[in-house]
């Protein structure tokens, strides 16, 4: 866990946030800092906050169950699939928990015949436990942490953001259908909860490995039946009503061989008296315009005469507004991003002569001069299955120009997938690679570079870089250089997923939970983890952007000042001189080159050594 200091060495809590810092509740063997909680400054803290009449071990179990984000990680992935790690690709190598997310949550429906781990204290869990600092006192009663923090979110969320609790139970073990009840106006639907857009494509590598559901449409809805989630029938008729946000109900039958009907509500999302919920793809203002088939969001508003409105078109009787549904869309989900504030939840448009205001905590609009209220609804584009055939087809015989670097091997480009290409040391690419590598390694040989020839990652960056660019008034976005040490064993997940910091990184990190970079190699050699004599490192390209001092609370860069909806890029160790950035949105991120390297055979203690334990202790990666 990240270590912060007060003055004189005292540990000192977040200003406005937790009493105590996580060094006092996890620690490594060694620790440094001061463990106690009876110093002057920590008791003035305690007695603030009205808990200093707790023990360690209550102040501990305090901590962790109203901060989640101090507790493992549950590896999602081995909560999908078959096989004994479910589709997680890294297995034993995992540093996140294997066991079943929702016996943790005191939800599982299969008890004793679940076919994930219900032992929290099983060997492999265990060791990586204690390599977290835990002792076998809390270990043991992490369950139960884990049920009160998830009891207490779900209390806190349903209230900050205004929508009701989803019906029923959350979820199930089972693969594929394990996913949780997504509100109708739910934005923050978490990624195993959507349906993988490269299934619709029919090109996803992963297949039955994949995190996300494989259906073959954009939608799919289902009730809840006996603890399992089950497909309702001609859900297409389903969808086509739901789009229609005069519509808030629809008469249908649980399957074709059952001719039991009866009533799915939009808003209560219940069908009868059994929850039920829609799966969708992800929201189309999120992915680049080649992404076929996202969900495309649609916002309406109320007129006088009760008839729904879309935002964006010009109509008979009302002056068109200012903002579209893809505005809308866009500042709805930095309010339901983790870290907003309340000024997000407003959004200012006007409407010819007319000032308004959009609530998306209510979801109504308000005319500020006269008061007036009116309903809001988000309501998807419908998608017919035979536009989605139409699609699939335009999206493999039409794939477009591709833009790629003019340095890259056009001959070497699988879609989907990636290549590596190995860069001759004679070349001036290969000699810019290792100048920057031997700035602050000089004394490491470096065996073999190769640059990542990945098509549709590298669309994706270029897409991201756009979109960066337009937020920023058309000023150039900051685009480094940055390096990132690892296992060789991440090396291909990375090549083909990009880096994604919940598998391959630390849990508990100093500036931020996100993917970390350095400016110098130097720091990321300690990173560079192996069994043998050789190490990898990835030389990627990555858009800074705009950046803040980081915090080890943030789980993304935290609003500009004044601007309740507009965030920063990323997060840095230092403004005066940043040599370390954590990015968080994968998207600004290309993993551009692969250094394999190893000590040379006369290793000399000199200024990259001295550098390198300086920097070993600026941060985590």
């Amino acid at each position: 866990m990240g270590h912060f200091r007060g003055e004189g060495g005292a540990v000192a809590g977040e200003e406005g946030g937790r009493t105590v810092t996580p060094a006092l509740l996890l620690c490594r063997k060694n620790c440094r800092n001061s463990h106690s909680l009876t110093t002057d400054h920590n008791l003035s803290v305690l007695r603030t906050h009205g808990v200093d009449h707790l023990s360690y071990s209550e102040l501990c179990q305090l901590l962790f169950q109203n901060d989640p984000w101090l507790l493992p990680e549950i590896c999602l992935h081995y909560n999908k699939g078959d096989g004994p790690y479910g589709s997680c690709s890294f297995q034993k190598q995992c540093i996140k928990l294997h066991i079943c997310q929702y016996f943790l949550q005191g939800e599982c429906k299969f008890g004793t015949g679940c076919k994930r781990s219900h032992d929290i204290s099983n060997s492999e869990n265990l060791e990586k436990l204690e390599k977290l600092g835990m002792n076998s006192n809390l270990v043991n009663r992490l369950p139960s942490i884990y049920r009160n923090a998830h009891d207490i979110k779900n209390r806190s969320s349903t209230s900050s953001r205004g929508h009701p609790p989803p019906p029923g139970p959350q979820a199930t073990s089972e693969r594929r259908d394990s996913s949780g009840c997504v509100s109708p106006n739910s934005a923050n639907q978490e990624e195993n909860d959507q349906i993988c857009l490269y299934h619709i494509r029919k090109s996803c590598s992963f297949q039955d490995k994949c995190n996300k559901v494989h259906f073959h449409l954009p939608y799919r809805w289902q009730f809840l039946d006996r603890g399992k989630w089950k497909d309702l029938d001609k859900m297409e008729l389903i969808e086509e009503a739901y789009s229609n946000p005069r519509k808030d109900r629809i008469l249908c039958a649980e399957s074709a061989s059952n001719f039991h009907f009866d009533c799915l509500d939009f808003d209560s999302m219940m069908f009868g008296a059994a929850p039920a919920r829609r799966l969708s793809t992800a929201s189309s203002v999120t992915k680049p315009p080649h992404f076929i088939l996202t969900t495309d969001w649609v916002w309406y508003w109320t007129d006088e005469f009760g008839s729904w409105q879309e935002y964006g078109r010009q109509g008979m009787e009302h002056p068109v507004t200012t903002v579209c549904s893809s505005d809308l869309e866009k500042a709805y989900l930095a309010y339901c991003a983790p870290g907003s504030d309340a000024q997000a939840a407003i959004l200012k448009f006007q409407a010819g002569k007319h000032k308004y205001e959009l609530d998306f905590k209510a979801f109504v609009q308000k005319n500020l001069v006269y008061g007036t209220v009116r309903r809001v609804c988000r309501r998807p584009k419908y998608v017919s299955p035979q536009e989605v055939k139409v699609k699939q087809t335009c999206s493999v015989k039409f794939q477009g120009p591709k833009s790629i670097p003019d340095h890259w091997d056009p001959s070497a480009l699988p879609d989907p997938g990636f290549k590596k290409i190995a860069l001759s040391s004679a070349s001036d690419e290969y000699q810019k690679v290792w100048n920057l590598f031997n700035r602050t390694l000089p004394f490491y040989f470096v065996q073999k570079i190769e640059r990542v020839q990945n098509l549709a990652l590298w669309e994706v960056y270029q897409w991201q870089k756009g979109q960066m660019q337009k937020r920023n008034g058309g000023k150039v976005v900051d685009e480094r250089q940055l390096f990132h040490g690892t296992s060789a064993s991440f090396v291909d997940a990375i090549c083909q997923q990009n880096f994604d910091w919940r598998v391959c990184g630390l849990h508990g990190t100093s500036y931020g939970k996100g993917s970390y970079f350095a400016r110098d190699a130097a720091y990321s050699h300690h990173y560079s983890k192996s069994d043998t004599k050789s190490h990898t490192m990835f030389l990627a390209r990555v858009l800074v952007g705009e950046f803040v001092r980081g915090s080890a609370s943030f789980v993304r860069p935290p609003a500009k000042e004044g601007h309740g909806n507009v965030f920063y890029d990323s997060c840095v160790n230092s403004m005066s001189d940043p040599s370390i950035f954590v990015i968080f949105e994968k998207h600004q991120i290309y993993p551009e080159y692969i250094i394999q390297y190893a000590s040379s055979t006369k290793p000399v203690a000199g200024v990259s050594t001295l550098f390198s334990l300086a920097s070993f202790f600026g941060g985590r990666q």
